[in-house]
């Protein structure tokens, strides 16, 4: 299952208080004070680990609670620490504070490591506070309490390039196609029913990552269809393909399907309508209306975008399209 976002408590360690203790020993008249420091409580830390890729474990479980520190004791000796936890999230994790809504945090590279939640300093014993004119103190201070956190977990994915279109538009075929990924096909909308990565290799052992993800329909950001929340997988491209249905089986305007999607695109973001985009006329082996892709061709034109025709099903452009994208987000080959 595919979890994309997450609500969690974090809860550092509190500090250990400090011992309030005197030295009594059979040959030392005047020991003094010996209360020792309470230890420090232990932190909460995010570390982005390339092997995960979903929330779904937070999404069961919440709360996540660093050790206390132990308390100070007689003889000077300062309480253990508390032991720190490490939470491993996907790479391509944004962590939000939900009381304020600041970010906090964007996980963008494996290892990356980020303290949430710092653990309580120790309480000072009362050995701390003797000097020459105070030399019986009572004096010991309780431990700092760790940091408390409601945090947000957003995940959204890393990929170069990502594929935007109506449901039913040859998203899920094309990336099945052009990688090694297998989402599933069907004949009816929404098929796609979360996002779906997959790595086009090409010439000199270069690649790419293409995000496929669920279909927009108008009205999305209002909630109808899927809405719109998996938009936030293609804020980091770098690249956008926009799919666009020229059959005939579709019974819509190709020209309207894709003013419908880049409105919805807006409403999201209005940073991803500005985005380099490339056009794709699809499924042009059951394209039978010349007027059709002419009339998305020269939509095309019109807005300076590049524009393709594909097929699918039967490889037409496909080639031809994958090193144009390669283009557009790689660096040339050494």
């Amino acid at each position: 299952m595919f979890i994309d976002e997450a609500r969690i408590l974090v809860k550092a360690g509190d500090g250990g208080n400090g011992c309030l203790a005197f030295r009594r020993e059979k040959y030392v008249p005047r020991g003094g004070p010996s209360g020792g420091d309470g230890g420090h409580g232990g932190d909460v830390v995010m570390v982005a680990d390339p092997h995960e890729n979903t929330l779904l474990k937070y999404r069961y479980n919440p709360e996540h609670k660093a050790q206390r520190g132990r308390h100070g004791e007689g003889s000077n000796q300062t309480g253990a620490e508390g032991h720190s936890i490490d939470l491993d999230v996907p790479v391509g994790t944004v962590v939000y504070d939900e009381a304020t809504g600041e970010r906090l945090f964007d996980f963008t590279e494996p290892g990356q490591r980020f303290v949430v939640a710092r653990g309580g300093k120790g309480g000072k014993g009362n050995a701390r506070f003797a000097t020459s004119t105070h030399q019986a103190p009572t004096e010991h201070e309780p431990g700092q309490p760790g940091d408390e956190k409601r945090l947000r977990l957003e995940l959204k994915l890393l990929a170069d390039v990502g594929l935007v279109g109506f449901p039913n538009s040859g998203k899920s075929t094309l990336i099945s196609r052009i990688s090694a990924a297998h989402p599933k096909i069907a004949d009816y909308p929404f098929t796609t029913l979360e996002p779906n990565l997959g790595v086009v290799q090409i010439e000199n052992f270069r690649s790419f990552v293409v995000a496929d993800i669920p279909g927009l329909i108008e009205g999305a950001h209002l909630g109808h269809g899927l809405g719109i929340q998996f938009l936030r997988h293609i804020e980091r491209t770098r690249l956008l393909a926009h799919l666009v249905d020229v059959s005939e089986s579709s019974g819509r305007d190709p020209v309207e399907d894709f003013e419908t999607v880049m409105r919805e695109l807006a409403s999201f973001n209005e940073d991803l309508v500005k985005k380099p985009m490339i056009v794709l006329a699809t499924k042009m082996d059951a394209a039978q209306d010349p007027e059709r892709v002419a009339a998305l061709r020269n939509l095309a034109v019109e807005r300076g975008l590049p524009y393709f025709e594909i097929s699918s099903a039967t490889g037409q452009g496909i080639d031809a399209l994958k090193h144009a994208m390669a283009e557009r987000v790689m660096l040339p080959a050494a």
